[in-house]
């Protein structure tokens, strides 16, 4: 933690912040060693924090990242030239992905976008800086199955992991004045590192910001001082990951990358595919051989690269498991149907597809605030240019400095709805987790008959239960920065959904990108939760602040709420069915239950494999994913040090 009058303006706090453009990867075959003792496939958020430490801790080893993208400055959600949040014109490369249409929502397709370039989805996310609850971490452990090998067992709970939290990132409180005028609140115990991963609350607010926060308080949610200390549940302050001085993002292509460098034993290959993992001796030969493919020649030249102790998968829950099918790690009736020798039967590759979907409450005023500025005044040129030239002076100050905004509710599911229907919700998912036969009713239809996959899906039905029933434990998130967006909108997040979806090769070409089945609602559980949801929000519009500003309701409206049936109907409808935030497909359980990583985040049966990323989660967190993302990747790197200290 540091503290903003202690905060030196340096040149090197300004390079750090905006020196993506110094770093010099490799880009060909002919410029890598022989062999590398440790090959990261993905240069994102975990995979480079991973590099990094390895590094640091092994000065005589080396270390390789091969990345798909490559260095790109990554401006922020909202930086200069846009208006509020539109495209930007200079992003950082994104993938982006169609799902396939879904049944149960209309036949809709969720559009979903991860990072294509050096610091991956952190280079391009929406900053909002957030952890789960200590309940989402305990439940990860309570599903990861053995705790590993030998003396020292590697637990994945909330008391294991916030040491790593802290670590990961360093938060500067805000300036004094700064932290009156906006009545921020944080808890330095919940911080603590010197990484150059930085986060902190920024020097401007929307001022109708505070209309809604207002108005939750007088539906009765209380203030949370801190909710990144393991206690979530009530109105939360939500840091953004920026530099303090410049607003500019941070991502883990500059603190993970070009802040540590120069670094003799750190490579960073870029515009590199990885097609696959090969033993050409067997499971028990590895660490496997890496195939790469350049995506610069004109002929997809492809070799392979020499890994001496390790490979660590890092390419994201969408890709890793797509790197893991082309190799023959996977369920094996969909490999044989690609065509694809089955080296490896693991069915959970890619069966365990999770995100954060929700619709919205709209609403549009009779008598709109005139708070000013607001949102709208970005098309007034003169303002505009104002506001640019404050983003631009050291420090950054104003409107531009804001990224997507920092304020939240989070809601358990006893404190938003009546005990009664509490208890509803809890008993379907009991008696779904209590019937083999019904919990494979619910999974995707190729793995429906795998005993493993079906046995992880009770399990995970049985922890989301208790979850879910915990009053301490939010399963409602509605994040704002502005009370007018038009129309005014309040999202309704469902955090720990049932439903689980897929992510395959494309049979037709296994190197493109892979085929997304997101299945959302196909558990119709979820659909009580949306619906329990909506209810709860509704009762904004009800409260004196809202009402004083003559809120009408758009949707859903009294007469949809008032009917289940037509209250489904408006979330098939409303709902948006991704907000980025994939994870889950190559879990962290035992292999008995569809798992495909151990608790040391080695691949069950794969010697000298493991997997580093968001795909290792087996239920998706209360939070947006890139603080997890670095605490995951602190954590996975002090496993992976453990275990080659002292070693040649």
């Amino acid at each position: 933690m540091v503290s903003y009058g202690g905060l030196v303006l340096s040149l090197v706090a300004l390079v750090d912040a905006l020196g993506a453009e110094n770093a010099t990867p490799k880009r060909q075959e002919s410029q890598l060693l022989d062999s590398y003792d440790f090959i990261i496939v993905g240069g994102g958020t975990s995979g480079l924090t991973v590099a990094d430490r390895l590094s640091e801790a092994f000065p005589h080893k080396t270390v390789l990242v091969v990345e798909y993208g490559k260095v790109e400055y990554a401006p922020g959600l909202f930086d200069p030239p846009t208006v509020w949040i539109s495209p930007a014109p200079d992003a950082a490369s994104t993938w982006t992905f169609n799902s396939l249409p879904n049944p149960d929502m209309n036949n809709k397709i969720a559009t979903l976008q991860v990072g294509q370039v050096v610091g991956g989805s952190s280079a391009v996310n929406g900053m909002f800086f957030d952890r789960a609850s200590r309940f989402d971490y305990d439940a990860w452990a309570q599903l990861q199955g053995d705790a590993g090998t030998g003396k020292a067992k590697t637990r994945w709970d909330w008391r294991a992991l916030f040491p790593y939290f802290k670590k990961s990132v360093t938060f500067t409180v805000p300036a004094p004045e700064i932290a009156s005028k906006y009545n921020y609140t944080w808890d330095v115990s919940a911080y603590g590192g010197s990484t150059p991963i930085y986060s902190t609350f920024p020097p401007f607010q929307w001022p109708d910001q505070a209309i809604l926060w207002h108005a939750f308080e007088e539906m009765g949610i209380k203030l949370a001082k801190e909710c990144a200390g393991g206690d979530k549940e009530g109105l939360c302050w939500v840091p953004t990951s920026e530099h303090p001085v410049t607003a500019r993002r941070s991502h883990a292509g500059i603190g993970h990358y070009t802040a540590v460098l120069p670094r003799a034993n750190y490579h960073l290959l870029t515009q590199h595919q990885v097609t696959r993992v090969i033993y050409p001796k067997g499971l028990k030969s590895g660490p496997p051989l890496v195939e790469a493919r350049s995506l610069t020649d004109p002929n997809g030249h492809m070799f392979n690269i020499t890994a001496k102790a390790e490979v660590i998968l890092s390419a994201g829950a969408l890709h890793t498991p797509t790197i893991l099918q082309r190799s023959g790690i996977g369920p094996a009736s969909f490999l044989r149907a690609a065509g694809i020798p089955v080296v490896l039967d693991l069915p959970g590759v890619g069966s365990n597809l999770q995100d954060h979907t929700g619709p919205p409450v709209t609403w549009n005023y009779t008598s709109p605030p005139q708070l000013r500025p607001a949102p709208r005044d970005m098309l007034d040129p003169v303002f505009k240019q104002n506001a640019t030239a404050a983003f631009d002076a050291v420090p950054a100050s104003g409107p531009y400095t804001l990224a997507g905004g920092n304020s939240a509710i989070f809601v358990s599911l006893p404190h938003l709805t009546s005990p009664r229907n509490t208890a509803a919700i809890i008993s379907k998912i009991h008696a779904i987790a209590k019937s083999s036969s019904l919990a494979a009713s619910y999974l995707p239809p190729d793995i429906r008959s795998n005993q493993a996959m079906k046995s992880g899906y009770q399990a995970q039905l049985r922890t989301l239960a208790d979850l879910l029933a915990n009053p301490q434990s939010p399963s409602l998130e509605t994040p704002w920065a502005t009370s007018q967006a038009p129309p005014a909108t309040a999202w309704s997040f469902i955090l720990h959904p049932l439903s689980r979806g897929t992510v395959r090769i494309n049979l037709t070409d296994p190197l493109a990108q892979p085929i997304l089945d997101t299945r959302a609602g196909s558990n119709p559980i979820d659909f009580d939760i949306h619906l329990a949801q909506l209810r709860y929000l509704r009762r904004l519009l009800r409260t004196p602040t809202m009402e004083s500003y003559g809120a009408q309701e758009i949707g859903p409206g009294e007469a949809v709420s008032s009917n289940d049936a037509a209250l489904i109907e408006y979330v098939k409808q409303s709902n948006y069915l991704s907000f980025f935030h994939p994870c889950c497909t190559a879990a962290m359980m035992p292999k008995s239950q569809g798992g495909v990583v151990d608790a040391e985040l080695k691949v069950h049966g794969a010697r000298g494999l493991r997997v580093v990323d968001m795909s290792v989660t087996p239920l998706i967190l209360g939070a947006h994913l890139s603080a997890t993302a670095y605490a995951l990747g602190e954590k996975a790197a002090d496993v992976i040090i453990q275990a080659w200290k002292g070693r040649p």
